[in-house]
């Protein structure tokens, strides 16, 4: 009895060391739209995650689990071995080619890979390669974050920074520059960025409201490797969210693209 009371033991000490270092997460929500003049609309969704770490290693598994046949959302390792990160993208995620006037891609292509990054002593830069070939550099001096890839195609460079209560983000990618800034005044949190888009979110965590205003998109001609883009007018939306004390958010939100009116209900563990 007593040689079956410790290998109960340890086998339960071996199981809890098997499973100390997975972490499970998910979340989940339900959707009625009434979709202005058109017929209203339920939706779901629902998903999982799983990550698993072992010492320096971590293995992410993501999955879209509200459907007959659950799929695969994301599965990505990373290790550390002293200055050296390895991080491998093992998903190929599917996306769409039918033109659906928001400029998508006319070809599949393949996203997995691997990239190599190395944590140089020249003041704190990293430096990283990607199995395509593209070389990323970036860092932090001066309390300014800088990252820059130089790939086929067209480089880009990012900036970001906080200044005098400020964030301040700047990108430039094959020379067309974007930016955005972030700020908060009398309470409230606001957004601006070069699309001329600007968010406006009031209230405390778990009782909020966001009103935003959308900015225009212009219509652009197909290229080669992309569909052509549809206009569409600049629209405003007011979103109105808050924590319920079964753990559950509920939310309303009221776009004037289309005059309708979302109702959500969500949990997330």
């Amino acid at each position: 009895m007593k040689k079956l009371i410790a290998l109960f033991a340890v086998s339960t000490l071996a199981s809890t060391a098997a499973t100390a270092g997975i972490a499970l997460s998910g979340a989940a929500s339900v959707s009625y739209d009434d979709n202005g003049s058109k017929a209203s609309a339920t939706t779901y969704d629902a998903d999982i995650t799983l990550v698993g770490t072992a010492g320096g290693t971590t293995f992410t598994y993501s999955m879209d689990v509200d459907r007959a046949s659950p799929a695969t959302t994301g599965a990505d390792m990373a290790t550390t071995i002293g200055p050296v990160t390895i991080a491998a993208d093992m998903f190929d995620a599917a996306e769409s080619v039918t033109d659906s006037g928001t400029g998508n891609v006319k070809v599949q292509s393949v996203d997995t890979g691997v990239t190599i990054s190395l944590d140089a002593p020249i003041g704190d830069a990293t430096v990283g390669l990607d199995n395509s070939g593209n070389v990323t550099v970036s860092g932090t001096w001066s309390g300014v974050t800088v990252s820059h890839t130089s790939k086929k195609g067209g480089d880009t460079t990012t900036a970001a920074a906080a200044i005098a209560g400020m964030d301040i983000s700047v990108t430039n990618k094959a020379g067309a520059t974007t930016w955005s800034l972030g700020t908060t005044v009398s309470g409230v949190d606001l957004t601006l960025n070069s699309k001329q888009a600007i968010t406006a979110a009031f209230g405390l965590t778990g009782n909020t409201m966001t009103v935003s205003h959308v900015a225009a998109v212009a219509t652009a001609v197909s290229t080669a490797t992309t569909h052509s883009v549809s206009a569409v007018k600049a629209y405003s939306t007011v979103a109105i969210s808050r924590d319920l004390t079964s753990g559950a958010a509920l939310s309303a939100t009221y776009s004037s693209k289309d005059d309708s009116l979302t109702l959500k209900a969500s949990v997330a563990f």
